[in-house]
């Protein structure tokens, strides 16, 4: 038997807004709500989903877990653009200049990066 990853949780001042800029950067939608928090995930029902839940604080210090984001479809030039103008913001955890991906932040701060390489080079390559 081994565990299988079904959820995971992310802590937002203002839920709703984390929420609906994740379900635009994934492509997902709300699976359910309540008082406590939005739960999003893929449109086939696969897992895992990701939980925003309510907390009175602002985010206070770098994230310990980050998502990594590929590039699904086009460049990753142009993906930065789209997440840019979704509400992303360009941000700083001590990265060197001459990494090969971008840091990101969602609008409450919560870091994520845009890998350089996309899916489709990963799957093709030569």
């Amino acid at each position: 038997m081994t565990s299988r990853l079904g959820a995971i949780a992310l802590d937002a001042t203002n839920p709703r807004v984390v929420a609906d800029f994740w379900c635009a950067v994934l492509g997902w939608h709300v699976i359910e709500e309540d008082d406590e928090g939005i739960g999003i995930g893929p449109r086939d029902g696969a897992w895992p989903s990701i939980d925003v839940f309510a907390v009175p604080e602002p985010k206070s210090t770098k994230n310990r877990l980050h998502f990594d984001l590929r590039a699904d479809g086009v460049s990753t030039a142009q993906e930065l653009e789209r997440l840019l103008a979704l509400g992303a913001r360009r941000t700083d955890v001590g990265q060197g200049p001459d990494v090969s991906w971008v840091v990101l932040a969602d609008p409450e701060g919560n870091e994520f990066c845009l890998l350089s390489r996309t899916v489709e080079e990963l799957k093709n390559p030569g």
